[in-house]
């Protein structure tokens, strides 16, 4: 069953044409945390579209809930149909382990669960993107495909000592949406890779595993993603490895 509240619930994800990964290491993951409701957050939304499309990178976006029940002036307020309090749940943990404080903004951009940049300075996260990807241990690889009755399988191959949860993410590939209030009135929004729902897979004891999700199905404007983040102390930490799931 997915269960859109289950992944925080539980547990407390350059150019448009990147460079693939390389020697088959784990895609790098940029998570955006945003809201329909932010007047500065389409050119992070922007970027994102771009990063999307890089073979090398696990690109999700997190709309949040805090914008919902702003007023701006006359204007009025909007709730982003996309939103989720979980969601900002999320932001607020990384931001406690990463920036040490409990404050949130948007737009954010959290790459690997380790570092994050305001996700409209492109220059910042390619900085952060480029780290993750010299720092990562790529100890682990995530292969994911579909069997002959349709069900999806995750393979889990390497070692590690960290303590770790395995998620399927779904996300919806595009949606464009006329804003008719709130700071962003008037303006037509394109978002990329919405994140609508989580599953936890299982638990990842250091060891090669299998994990099986038997009915997954997908529409057309449907994708998902495998992420595989190490807990300290029941608290979401870097994620190890990450996949995107195969085009059905």
């Amino acid at each position: 069953m997915w269960k859109p509240t289950a992944f925080l619930t539980a547990a407390l994800l350059t150019t448009a044409a990147g460079p693939a990964a390389a020697g088959g290491a784990s895609p790098t993951v940029v998570e955006l945390f945003t809201s329909q409701g932010c007047y500065s957050c389409p050119p992070a939304e922007a970027y994102l579209t771009e990063l999307a499309d890089r073979k090398d990178l696990v690109a999700l976006e997190w709309h949040v809930d805090y914008w919902d029940d702003l007023v701006y002036g006359f204007a009025g307020k909007w709730k982003d149909p996309f939103s989720s309090p979980e969601y900002t749940r999320r932001q607020q943990v990384y931001n406690a382990a990463i920036r040490g404080q409990n404050g949130v903004y948007t737009p954010q951009m959290v790459i690997d669960g380790r570092f994050e940049a305001v996700g409209s300075r492109r220059g910042d996260v390619a900085v952060a993107i480029q780290r993750a990807m010299n720092e990562a241990p790529n100890r682990l690889r995530v292969s994911i495909r579909r069997d002959s009755q349709g069900a999806l399988k995750v393979d889990l191959k390497g070692a590690e000592r960290t303590p770790a949860e395995v998620w399927l993410v779904r996300y919806d590939h595009a949606h464009t949406t006329v804003v008719r209030s709130g700071e962003n009135k008037g303006k037509t929004l394109t978002s990329r890779n919405i994140v609508r729902a989580t599953q936890k897979l299982g638990d990842w004891r250091g060891r090669a595993a299998s994990y099986d999700v038997a009915e997954l199905k997908l529409g057309p404007n449907q994708g998902c993603a495998v992420l595989v983040q190490s807990l300290k102390r029941s608290i979401p930490g870097p994620i190890l490895a990450a996949a995107n799931c195969p085009v059905n």
